[in-house]
């Protein structure tokens, strides 16, 4: 078994050794800028990781772990540009360094390296085809959804979940997947590998969103309190709403409405709603109820407890961050 410093490293060579050999070399500078800026990899880490299980010959599926990793950063790359943001990982974005048409057709040239990539293995390549296009066309429409809500009054507990399920779960999902049947495990195996992976996302997303309002900000590498300012609707704002008194949710909406404010007692204020609504604990809670229940998916897989050990450790890492 590789721990999974040794897997970040072998996923890092191999990125950076990735050939663009096509013309014109302008078209494929944004995509080797986007892939050389880091960042925690971690789908490849957990595809690897998943095949790790069963096999050891982890080189062999390097193509894959690539292949997810720069879809990722073109769903990265357009969401920048959709967002219109200036930094991504301390460095300034494509569509800023250069143009937003040649984000546009980066990225575009990204998607395409990412599926063709994904067909350098053969084996199972039919379902892993279908995993990875499913799951394309899942994120897709999580972004759909993320978009839509911005324009909504009200969200439910409900969809503000299923949005991110598909839009930041689905894909570590995939990436367990696609690891599991790359190295042929069990179908039984796989399907919990998946679930698994699905239940490690949404533990993450609720805790990226928890980390924005209480991350320590010498530590969490974005600026804090953005999703309050914006009154973005996550899981925080629209359980806050729910379980407000008539006093808190007239002082929450006050805030919400706000059109000329400051930022600094904006994020004060609504922080000090969550405290008094209870809301830190809850999601606290949330993020523990995901991922107990991704590790009795975990617990599932036929696999000796020694093998599963360093996925455990790395996914205890994961999901109790503090950026």
């Amino acid at each position: 078994m590789f721990s999974s410093t040794e897997i970040l490293s072998k996923i890092n060579t191999y990125l950076k050794n990735l050939p663009y050999d096509r013309q014109p070399q302008s078209l494929y500078e944004p995509v080797k800028y986007v892939l050389s800026i880091g960042g925690k990899r971690v789908r490849p880490v957990l595809m690897l990781m998943s095949y790790n299980l069963y096999k050891e010959d982890v080189e062999n599926i390097l193509s894959s772990a690539a292949g997810i990793e720069t879809y990722h950063n073109y769903t990265l790359l357009h969401d920048d540009l959709m967002d219109d943001s200036d930094v991504r990982r301390g460095y300034p974005t494509v569509h800023k360094r250069w143009n937003p048409n040649k984000a546009i057709l980066s990225g575009d040239a990204m998607l395409v390296l990412a599926f063709k990539m994904m067909q350098q293995n053969p084996n199972n390549l039919s379902a892993v085809l279908d995993c990875f296009t499913q799951t394309a066309l899942e994120i897709g429409e999580g972004q759909e959804y993320d978009m839509v809500f911005e324009t909504r009054e009200t969200v439910t507990e409900a969809e503000y979940i299923e949005m991110i399920r598909l839009k930041t779960s689905v894909l570590l999902a995939c990436s367990m997947k696609i690891g599991a049947l790359l190295a042929n495990a069990p179908e039984e195996d796989v399907e919990n590998l998946y679930k698994f992976g699905e239940m490690v996302g949404l533990a993450y997303q609720l805790q990226d969103d928890y980390l924005d309002v209480y991350g320590d900000d010498k530590v969490f590498k974005k600026k804090l309190g953005g999703d309050i300012v914006s009154n973005k609707k996550t899981y925080m704002l629209i359980n806050a709403f729910n379980l407000a008194d008539d006093r808190q949710r007239a002082e929450l909406q006050n805030w919400c409405m706000k059109q000329d404010f400051d930022r600094n007692e904006k994020i004060a204020a609504v922080t000090h709603l969550y405290d008094e609504i209870g809301i830190r604990q809850l999601s606290e809670a949330k993020v523990t109820e995901c991922f107990n229940a991704a590790q009795k998916y975990l617990d599932a897989v036929n696999v000796d407890e020694n093998r599963k050990h360093i996925l455990r450790s790395y996914i205890a890492n994961l999901t109790n961050r503090e950026y």
